[in-house]
């Protein structure tokens, strides 16, 4: 991770001995742990030679379809007591916000198995758990995948991906009757102009409305132009994860690029120290808000 400090940085040990060691990081709390888990699944920017082998973009053309240092922009959250989850892989290679059977059957020369069926729209425009394509929509690969590299990439990173989250999730549930997941992204300045952040709680049933109205206010707050659900409602890990009712709350975020992005270059922008300062001042506010009122009874 570009700002943050490695020592600070615990792997995630996996249950799958075949996933590589650095697919997932986790950010601990130093202290006692509140419960908030920060996740940027979109983040990642470890190009493997698979990935580069197969594909016919460039590095910088697959690099602009990250949300780029989304990760450096929550790095604090340790510091306030939260979890933080990390993606280390690249979205075009495997997406964690997408159901592990969303496979478009075109991109492949050999047939899927039964469950991939029936194709989900996502998966049919080309943006499933392994994408076909990727920025403007340029298609991604030289040749059609064998279904075995895509069970494979499934089984070493999207796997562990999930597997770090839901056991995050469920044991800071079990101790404290309550958890949220900040499921944290960026996009494009032309998908929202003139909006700063949009938040995704699936129009209500990912998380409780009285937790959307407070990340809402902690952002406001700070003069920053929100909306809900529109464009962006929310992908996998809201529909998957979100349970208010059982004390489980999932609301994605969505941060304009042009806050802190070159998005042509995908570099940092002159503003990007600046912007920061006021992220660390939000996950603040969010990882210190009494949560207590939304606890099942």
């Amino acid at each position: 991770m570009d700002a943050a400090n490695p020592s600070s940085l615990a792997l995630d040990v996996s249950a799958n001995p075949n996933a590589p060691a650095d697919a997932v990081r986790v950010a601990r709390p130093s202290g006692p742990a509140r419960p908030i888990v920060f996740a940027s699944p979109h983040s990642g920017r470890h190009y493997t030679s698979e990935m580069q082998s197969l594909t016919c973009l460039t590095l910088d053309q697959l690099r602009r379809s990250e949300d780029a240092y989304v990760d450096t922009l929550i790095a604090s959250a340790p510091e306030f007591g939260a979890h933080l989850v990390t993606a280390q892989f690249p979205r075009v290679f495997v997406d964690p916000n997408r159901g592990p059977w969303e496979l478009d059957p075109g991109m492949f020369s050999d047939r899927l198995p039964d469950q991939t069926a029936p194709v989900s729209r996502r998966a049919a425009s080309g943006l499933g758990v392994v994408p076909r394509i990727g920025v403007e929509g340029r298609a991604l690969y030289r040749r059609r995948l064998r279904y075995a590299e895509a069970r494979s990439r499934i089984e070493r990173f999207y796997e562990p991906y999930h597997a770090t989250l839901e056991g995050l999730l469920s044991g800071l549930r079990g101790t404290h009757g309550f958890v949220l997941a900040i499921d944290m992204h960026s996009m494009p300045d032309a998908s929202a102009r003139g909006v700063d952040f949009v938040l995704g709680d699936r129009f209500g049933s990912s998380c409780d409305p009285r937790v959307t109205d407070r990340v809402e206010a902690v952002l406001r707050d700070q003069g920053y132009v929100t909306v809900r659900n529109i464009p962006y409602a929310g992908g996998y890990t809201t529909e998957h994860y979100g349970r208010p009712a059982d004390g489980v709350h999932v609301i994605q975020i969505e941060i304009n690029r042009s806050l802190y992005l070159d998005e042509a270059r995908v570099a940092m922008a002159p503003g990007f120290p600046g912007f920061e300062a006021e992220m660390r001042k939000i996950v603040r506010e969010l990882t210190h808000t009494d949560w207590s009122a939304c606890v099942p009874a």
